[in-house]
């Protein structure tokens, strides 16, 4: 009898800390992969910024449209795309805790990479700005349309779509909410 409770009490023992919790990404950031020249790297993590290390796995990733499968190690994941140019960066996850996006503007320069993270207030920040100067200055509406118009011909050619740019909004709506 003593040895029948032993096996179960054993039994239960390793059947309760079978259950892991399950490993999440809820923020992560883009950096320069230290690596290999003209890629980077989507580093997982928590809301301080600090990398989030027990991220181990493969995780579904949308980069740019393209959905991807990044493996993580020790809270970073190599995205193997060498960037020609100067470029936006669209990164989006998706998990059951939600939605989580980013957009990044990656600056290439003599062979560096600078992301920088553009934020979804900046993008309707910029024309709506643009809209009120050329209404309280209506001598300003034809500088304001030429700056308009340079402002989405460099968000274009940096390959920053229409669509791209009203879900990176309201991702960050969302966000608030």
């Amino acid at each position: 009898m003593k040895k029948l409770l032993l096996v179960v009490s054993l039994m239960l023992i390793t059947g309760a800390s079978v259950f892991a919790d399950t490993i999440t990404i809820n923020h992560f950031v883009v950096k320069e992969n230290p690596f290999a020249e003209s890629e980077v790297a989507i580093v997982a993590t928590d809301t301080a910024g600090n990398i989030t290390e027990n991220v181990v796995g493969v995780f579904a990733f949308t980069v740019n449209g393209f959905q991807e499968q990044l493996r993580f190690d020790k809270g970073t994941a190599f995205y193997r795309h060498k960037l020609e140019k100067s470029a936006f960066f669209y990164v989006k996850h998706i998990n059951n805790d939600g939605t989580h996006s980013m957009l990044y503007y990656i600056y290439k320069q003599d062979g560096k990479l600078k992301p920088f993270h553009i934020s979804w207030a900046l993008l309707v920040i910029i024309p709506l700005a643009l809209v009120l100067l050329g209404y309280m200055f209506k001598r300003f509406i034809i500088i304001a349309l030429v700056i308009f118009c340079i402002f989405l011909y460099f968000n274009h050619h940096n390959g920053l779509s229409v669509p791209t740019f009203f879900e990176s909004i309201f991702d960050g709506l969302r966000g608030l909410f």
